[in-house]
């Protein structure tokens, strides 16, 4: 499990140019079960991707395909975890 922090590193007009296809990323790994949430941070300086792949490296291949990733509006950090308690609706994230 993954949660990916993005943090923008231009102008939000920037960033609103590229949403739509970043938006169509985000649905396709959705629509893949690699990502189960995602949004904004508030303020509005980026945004959080929860993330479930078998490897780091694997997550990595993901992210260059981000419209974000590509353009060089957002710098990513990965922080890499191991779920052992969740509410029950969440249950499934544990090993």
């Amino acid at each position: 499990m993954f949660i990916v922090s993005l943090t923008y590193v231009c102008e939000l007009s920037e960033i609103e140019k590229h949403l739509a296809d970043h938006i169509q990323y985000l649905d396709a790994y959705y629509a893949k079960g690699v990502f189960l949430a995602s949004g904004r941070k508030e303020p509005r300086t980026g945004g959080v991707i929860l993330a479930q792949m078998d490897s780091r490296a694997a997550l990595d291949q993901v992210l260059e395909q981000d419209p974000f990733k590509i353009n060089g509006l957002a710098h990513y950090d990965v922080i890499e975890f191991t779920p052992t308690k969740t509410c029950e609706a969440l249950s499934f994230l544990c090993v």
